[in-house]
């Protein structure tokens, strides 16, 4: 088995096992954009939530330094596009209720009528995109 389906294998296990502990032991459901928007707004329930955000961002950074990989490169020819598709996530996070982690993860794990329509649909404009992207500007540079 290649490295980087052993990674992703891990990574998925990792997410999963983080979403079962917070929701078992907590009670809370780990959708990162409910988690976020909670740590700028809510008053006294903050901490764990930056925690979390935190950890992360720090989650990332260990794994490009333990394993060597690089950093992947964030946009470096067109902010504009990154800023727009930014925006764009953040409306449709708020349409939709909650992120791909609260609908896919967390969502379909409790059987969720609502999270299940919301991942289906994730996935289907990102399919329908990427198909656009493709057709529309010859591929992703």
């Amino acid at each position: 088995m290649a490295a980087s389906t052993i990674n992703a294998l891990l990574g998925g296990l990792i997410i999963g096992l983080a979403a079962a502990f917070l929701f078992g032991l907590a009670g809370r459901i780990a959708g990162i954009s409910g988690i976020l928007y909670g740590a700028l707004t809510q008053s006294g329930d903050r901490a764990w939530r930056w925690l979390f955000v935190i950890g992360l961002l720090a989650g990332g950074f260990v794994y490009h330094l333990l394993s060597g990989n690089p950093a992947p490169d964030l946009a470096r020819d067109n902010y504009t596009l990154a800023i727009v598709g930014g925006l764009l996530v953040g409306f449709g996070v708020r349409r939709g209720s909650g992120c791909t982690s609260g609908h896919g993860v967390c969502g379909i794990a409790r059987f969720s009528k609502r999270s299940i329509v919301a991942t289906l649909t994730f996935i289907g404009t990102g399919m329908l995109t990427a198909t656009l992207v493709n057709m529309l500007m010859g591929g992703f540079q």
